[in-house]
């Protein structure tokens, strides 16, 4: 037996796997390399997305016509201002507007309700549409899930005239629920008239509005939850509410960050229609916010300056509070509204 063994002689050159070699670029006329092919040119997408860019010609319109153009007269929070002159002749003052406001005893009293009006929207209202969309998404019959929607969403839809006046109809002084008082020998209660249940009237008159139109996002996050997730855990024996803790919140904790910082940014526009229409049945004392001190004091009291100021102060507030809910919600490891840096 040969026990030399044969061994596999190398490969010819000609055997050898190619090796890739680099394309050719294709020299144009000048002698330069041609350039790699774009995905598309500028003017053929326009051609491709003209619907949609005609649709969106409405909303671009209406903003720059009532929201960014209307910026550039926040100049006159900086003039001592005078309709008949103009901003153009009206006399420059720098920052004594803003020192006058701030030393304004009604500007403070504006201030400090609408922050404390606002903290209980946002600890009483806010978490109410998520409430909703789990019980409606917990739901089995589509039509009772139907139903409860259509019911939900139709207060969204009526002005704040139509609901102050329900309101008042239901809980006012001749209202049905202090007829029925009347009626079972007790006093009335001043529901719609007590500056100290205000915030809390005020509060339930925006959940009855609104929280049905929020509870459409909540609804849009819980469908995106892979439902293999809620089979895998039931199969392990997780229960309704391990489910909720351990799925369901986390898969809408994005979506809960991300309103959450808007409406941080948002949280000292507490509303105008719905105060000013109270105002005067609680006082001032107890429904004056920021939007209702700007109108009175630059619309009704002639004070331009003083009313544009008090909303560029708002405006300034509302952006700061912005950047730092975004900043918290990074900590938390989330995006928020302006991505983080990478690296």
């Amino acid at each position: 037996m040969n026990s030399t063994t044969k061994q596999a002689p190398d490969a010819l050159p000609s055997q050898r796997l190619p090796v890739a070699a680099k394309p050719n670029r294709v020299p144009n006329k000048r002698g330069s390399k041609q350039p790699q092919p774009s995905s598309q040119s500028f003017r053929n997408r326009l051609r491709r997305d003209k619907q949609m860019l005609l649709m969106m010609v409405p909303g671009v319109a209406f903003l720059l016509l009532f929201f960014y153009i209307p910026i550039l007269g926040n100049v006159i929070a900086f003039q001592d201002y005078q309709p008949f002159l103009g901003i153009g002749n009206s006399m420059f003052v720098g920052w004594q507007n803003f020192s006058d406001l701030f030393n304004n005893p009604d500007f403070i009293r504006a201030f400090w309700n609408t922050l404390y009006l606002a903290a209980w929207q946002l600890v009483l209202l806010f978490p109410i549409p998520l409430i909703l969309a789990l019980m409606v998404d917990s739901l089995v019959s589509n039509r009772v899930r139907r139903i409860f929607q259509s019911i939900a969403y139709l207060p969204h839809f009526l002005s704040w005239v139509l609901v102050i006046a329900f309101f008042q109809q239901m809980l006012g002084g001749a209202g049905f629920v202090n007829n029925v008082l009347r009626d079972m020998g007790l006093d009335p209660i001043p529901f719609m008239s007590n500056p100290d249940t205000f915030p809390l009237l005020v509060v339930v008159q925006m959940i009855w509005k609104d929280a049905g139109w929020a509870m459409i996002i909540f609804l849009a996050a819980l469908a995106s939850i892979d439902a293999a997730l809620y089979e895998a855990a039931a199969v392990d024996g997780a229960g309704r509410w391990r489910r909720m803790w351990h799925i369901t919140l986390p898969g809408l904790r994005p979506v809960i960050i991300l309103l959450l910082i808007l409406r941080i940014g948002d949280i000292l526009s507490v509303g105008f229609e719905q105060y000013i229409l109270q105002r005067d049945a609680v006082g001032a004392d107890a429904a004056e916010v920021l939007d209702t001190f700007a109108y009175y004091t630059g619309v009704i009291g002639g004070g331009w300056s003083s009313g544009a100021a008090a909303g560029l102060a708002k405006g300034v507030v509302g952006a700061l509070l912005i950047y730092g809910a975004n900043k918290l919600a990074h900590r938390f490891g989330e995006d928020g509204i302006f991505a983080r840096k990478v690296g």
